[in-house]
């Protein structure tokens, strides 16, 4: 019995040893790999008695907090070690409040606001609190007109300005986009959101179904596949002009459509000449070419945007669907999963990791539930990412490379949900109606 004993445990041992592995390896190339930064953010102080300035203070307080908390690289000191009194400007801070035990923070963000003349006008600092010869790091004004929405836009704008400087130079995400399919008002529309799963809205009004949004690299247009007279075909959405402009039709069906990072090109499925295949074309829907040809459906491409040299996809060529990569011209054919049934590939900014939904072990009977999956391409090292059992899908990198978006039904409807790169910190972004395949903005 104790052989036995010492056996299970020494098993249990590698598991567990082998698990944080996985996780050094993801937090190591998504950039969540380093010692978090302990940052202070105590609420800006308002300094007009304007009737709309307390409203906007919590606004602009609350979503700046939020930022700098949702990025996973900083450790933000709870209010309750803040000293009693908050600086609104350099002149009322003393830095070894904030820098020494129980707040103990090694950066403060602070500043003030108030609403003038209609204006909402914004002051913020960002300070070193171990450097007490040359403390500041950022000082950021900013002037907008008096709303929630701008109280929103400054306060995203200067946490992003916070996290390129002590992110490693990665711009933050703050201000990025999620587009979604959503059935809320009845038919299945592309809607967009902010990334934090503010200011809701629906795009288009097709009345019929509306599926793949995936928003071009400059974010001015939203391609997606909708029901037409001609059957499924691509669309193409302005986010300029808010309506629908011109893009060609193909013949048979045609789905998923994938931008490159260049903006040049587009992937898509279409069985325009009886099984579905991935063909490219230009951002302009000219120069259509196909890049496989192989029984069973070729479906879901997208770009290596480190390169746009590599497409991954999804192919029931064997059977089950599994993801493939090959390069941007249909040569150089890989296999990346061996088993079970996996769908919806993403690929990571930095080119180094593929996201997807993987049921490993699939079947009658057979165990497991939908999950998301990395796997570094290099290696096909993987890692499991969800564990909340229920179908979580349709899986898409934030443009930091530290956030994926998804899908998921673990609350009994299909929601939009974010985490972190390494599978923690997961958020419920959408509750009404049911909600599908996300897509994050370039920028």
């Amino acid at each position: 019995m104790k052989r036995y004993t010492a056996i299970l445990l020494g098993l249990f041992i590698l598991v567990a040893i082998s698990s944080l592995s996985a996780q050094d390896w993801i937090r190591t190339g998504t950039g969540l790999g380093v010692e978090k930064i302990r940052l202070a953010a105590p609420d800006f102080k308002p300094v007009t008695t304007d009737t709309g300035t307390q409203n906007l203070a919590m606004t602009f307080n609350v979503t700046f907090f939020n930022d700098l908390q949702n990025t996973g690289i900083f450790d933000m000191v709870s209010r309750s070690f803040y000293p009693l009194s908050v600086p609104g400007a350099p002149q009322e801070v003393h830095l070894s409040d904030w820098g020494s035990p129980p707040p103990n923070a090694s950066m403060l963000a602070f500043g003030n606001l108030g609403v003038t003349g209609g204006f909402l006008n914004v002051q913020g600092w960002l300070y070193d609190t171990k450097n007490p010869q040359s403390p500041q790091v950022l000082g950021k004004q900013y002037r907008e007109q008096a709303n929630d929405e701008n109280a929103r836009v400054i306060a995203h704008r200067f946490a992003d300005e916070i996290i390129f400087r002590l992110g490693g130079g990665v711009p933050g995400i703050a201000e990025s986009k999620l587009y979604f399919v959503s059935a809320r008002g009845g038919s299945k529309e592309i809607w967009q959101m902010d990334y934090d799963g503010a200011n809701q809205k629906q795009l288009t009004h097709l009345g019929s179904i509306a599926l793949s949004p995936h928003v071009s690299p400059d974010g001015t247009r939203v391609a997606f596949s909708g029901v037409t007279k001609d059957g499924w075909q691509i669309l193409m959405y302005s986010l300029d002009l808010n309506r629908l402009v011109s893009f060609p039709h193909f013949g048979g069906d045609n789905y998923s459509p994938a931008w490159s990072s260049d903006g040049q090109n587009i992937a898509l499925s279409s069985s325009r000449t009886g099984n579905t295949e991935i063909y490219a074309v230009s951002s302009t829907g000219g120069n259509l070419r196909r890049l496989t040809e192989n029984k069973g459906p070729d479906v879901s491409p997208t770009w290596n945007p480190k390169t746009n040299a590599q497409i991954a996809w999804v192919s029931g060529r064997t059977g089950l669907p599994q993801i493939y990569t090959m390069a941007s011209d249909g040569t150089n054919v890989v296999r990346v999963t061996d088993q079970g049934y996996a769908v919806s590939p993403s690929w990571s900014p930095n080119g180094q990791f593929l996201a997807f939904a993987w049921v490993r072990h699939y079947g009658p009977g057979a165990p497991g539930a939908s999950d998301i999956y990395i796997m570094d391409i290099a290696s096909k090292q993987w890692a499991q990412l969800t564990h909340d059992g229920g179908r979580n899908d349709f899986p898409s990198w934030s443009p930091d490379g530290r956030h994926i978006v998804f899908q998921s039904n673990r609350t009994g409807k299909t929601q939009i949900w974010t985490m972190l790169a390494d599978g923690s910190e997961a958020r419920q972004l959408t509750t009404s109606g049911e909600n599908s395949q996300p897509n994050w903005s370039f920028k």
